[in-house]
């Protein structure tokens, strides 16, 4: 499998004179894919996680291509972690996709708007303090480190700097779609993190669940917390909290919760963190 994933998210160095690094860290950088090849990296190693690693089903396209994609790549933009170890064949390790309202608006609308109701949080935006959806996130098994997250949080900060972000929201997933198997994860999220009414986007039907599944006093709250996603533990670490229910995503074998993060509600420590993004 690592042969096929270094084969898959290869890129040619010539390709990164395209557009400037965000952030360097040792033989890692981040930047935003700036052409074709850089966007189909990312899709191939949104593939090699997502359907080999994860069990998410292709479409017959998608198997043949062994990329991941979907009409809205088109349009969003592609954060991407780069490793240099060797000059001559770059490869991409980490991505995120970001998409802001003003794009999502004349391109259909946001990809969580088919999982959940986001007419609140709409409501709470504005032209000098939009909405960025992130998604479709993943690292390659070897760089889930520290150093490669770190760099991913650095690009996202420096693009709300550039583009006056009010919200940061999307959807993060819980492994395996059987709701019942996440019932403590979902409940515990739900009595300790839940967005008030103004933020809270609510599931669709009919693949939503009630993420209030167990009474709070029921709950063994560490145990639920440490059940979480890492990626779901990072998100709440800088001040994230949840929608109201969970959708359950049989293409893609998860149970997902809708994630909103208020800018100005990220915690001092991470803040600082973002800040470093322009060092």
């Amino acid at each position: 499998m690592t042969l096929a994933l270094s084969r898959a998210v290869e890129l040619t160095p010539r390709l990164l004179d395209n557009a400037p690094a965000i952030c360097r860290a040792g033989l890692l950088d981040v930047r935003l894919a700036a052409s074709a090849a850089e966007i189909a990296a990312a899709q191939a190693l949104r593939y090699e996680i997502f359907y080999d690693e994860m069990g998410a089903q292709p479409t017959a396209a998608m198997a043949r291509l062994r990329r991941d994609f979907d009409q809205i790549d088109a349009f969003c933009d592609h954060l991407l972690v780069i490793d240099h170890a060797d000059p001559l064949r770059p490869r991409v390790v980490g991505t995120y996709r970001l998409l802001r309202q003003d794009v999502a608006q004349q391109h259909g609308g946001f990809y969580s708007a088919g999982e959940y109701d986001l007419a609140p949080l709409l409501a709470q935006s504005s032209p000098d303090r939009q909405l960025l959806e992130l998604g479709r996130s993943c690292v390659a098994p070897e760089w889930r480190t520290s150093a490669t997250i770190s760099l991913l949080w650095r690009g996202i900060a420096a693009y709300l700097q550039q583009h006056n972000i009010g919200h940061l929201f999307g959807c993060a997933s819980l492994h395996g779609a059987d709701p019942k198997l996440h019932a403590a994860e979902l409940s515990y999220l739900y009595h300790h993190h839940l967005a008030p009414p103004e933020l809270r986007a609510t599931v669709l039907p009919p693949n939503g669940v009630d993420m209030n599944a167990l009474p709070a006093a029921s709950i063994d709250v560490r145990a639920a917390a440490r059940a979480l996603p890492p990626l779901v533990k990072a998100y709440l670490r800088v001040g994230a909290m949840v929608g109201d229910g969970g959708f359950v995503d049989h293409q893609f074998n998860t149970v997902d919760v809708f994630v909103v993060m208020p800018v100005d509600r990220i915690t001092s420590r991470y803040a600082e963190r973002f800040g470093a993004a322009n060092d």
